[in-house]
């Protein structure tokens, strides 16, 4: 898969008999963390992204799914421990929203992957003033209004994906980098303040996971090439 991005779209919403079988693959502390979840639903769709997220790793690993391990950054972004299989160039990032989750692959290169359900009950231009750069903020105010909801969750996603990417979460402000957001427009990253060049060393992709949803991902170069899988296949 070299120069290549993986990206797999699972459903979360599974039998009970195959979240059972999922959750026989988790670790120790990847059950305990599920059992913090206080509804039956949210517990479910954790086991079932971690179980899903084991089983195609230890597909591109060759490894049994309970075999794969996990280190963590200072950031809390997961990668995969150096004792696990023979691919530890390989990099993932997850994302999972309502009943949708999303798996990202590569090699040898950071990635960051966003997903989110898009909801039309939000104040988007008040959440902007907080969190867009000023060119976001003045993108978003031209969009006409029954595309608002597509243009927020564009930007919302793209800038997930960028600050998932570089490992450092939102210890990076959103606000500090712009990226494009207008319907139609292809994803770009447009602007890092602090190191305007940095945006040549990134790839920004719209992706569609179903309707309702909006995803993104971001990844360093410019050579990939995306290729998409639903799981299970």
């Amino acid at each position: 898969m070299r120069g290549e991005v993986h990206v797999w779209r699972a459903v979360l919403h599974l039998p009970a008999a195959r979240i059972h079988e999922l959750r026989q693959t988790l670790s120790a502390d990847e059950t305990i963390r599920a059992e913090q979840y206080y509804f039956q639903e949210d517990r479910q769709r954790f086991i079932v992204a971690r179980g899903v997220l084991r089983a195609i790793l230890g597909r591109y690993l060759q490894t049994e799914p309970s075999q794969v391990r996990f280190c963590y950054s200072a950031y809390g972004k997961p990668a995969i421990d150096s004792g696990t299989g023979r691919s530890s160039d390989l990099n993932f990032n997850i994302a999972h929203s309502g009943q949708l989750a999303l798996f990202a692959l590569t090699l040898s290169r950071q990635i960051g992957v966003d997903l989110e359900r898009v909801r039309v009950d939000l104040d988007y231009e008040q959440i902007a003033e907080r969190f867009f750069s000023p060119h976001e903020r003045r993108s978003l105010r031209a969009v006409p209004d029954h595309l608002k909801s597509e243009a927020f969750f564009n930007c919302w996603t793209r800038k997930e994906a960028y600050v998932k990417a570089t490992g450092a979460g939102l210890s990076t402000p959103l606000d500090q980098f712009t990226v494009s957001l207008i319907p139609g427009e292809p994803a770009r990253l447009l602007n890092i303040r602090d190191d305007p060049r940095a945006v040549v060393r990134w790839s920004l992709w719209q992706l569609r996971p179903g309707p309702g949803y909006a995803g993104a991902l971001a990844v360093a170069g410019d050579d990939s090439q995306l290729r998409c899988w639903r799981w299970p296949e």
